[in-house]
């Protein structure tokens, strides 16, 4: 099972940074170059422990449509998300927030598994795992972003 492991500074408080992370206003932003949409649970706001919420995007030429759940929670330190309904076999994505002197260390462990047997492992290697990279690396810009200007009002001030 693949995992990617990133770690993001961010020169803001955990605090800032752990809301912003659960945003589903914050990440529809993100996100807006794929067209997601929340279709279903949780529509805006902050996401929270044992609430769901499904995107609908186009991803790798394909609309796809993804439910998933928090299902762990210690804030500021941490939160789980994990797939309940989607394309992949399984998916879990792990956010760790660590406070630093001057900010917070984001850590990001994203483990999933392909269906499809030999194929899927091979379609990892060759695109699938730096894709999904990529996402999640352009997901922590535009946090950083926020949290590092006073646009994180608008997210978490409403």
């Amino acid at each position: 099972m693949p995992t990617i492991h990133l770690t993001t500074f961010v020169a803001a408080p955990a605090e800032r940074v752990f809301d912003l992370c659960r945003s589903i206003d914050l990440h529809r932003k993100s996100m807006a170059h794929t067209g997601e949409e929340v279709v279903a649970g949780t529509t805006s706001g902050l996401i929270g422990l044992d609430e769901t919420v499904t995107w609908k995007a186009k991803h790798l030429l394909k609309t796809r449509i993804l439910k998933s759940k928090i299902t762990a929670m210690k804030r500021p330190f941490s939160f789980t998300d994990e797939m309940v309904d989607g394309d992949f076999k399984s998916l879990r994505h792990e956010h760790h927030f660590k406070t630093i002197d001057n900010g917070t260390l984001v850590i990001d462990l994203f483990s999933f598994e392909s269906p499809y047997g030999q194929l899927g492992r091979l379609a990892n290697r060759v695109f699938l795992t730096r894709y999904l990279e990529n996402l999640l690396e352009q997901r922590n810009r535009i946090i950083k972003e926020y949290a590092e200007s006073e646009k994180w009002k608008f997210i978490l001030n409403k």
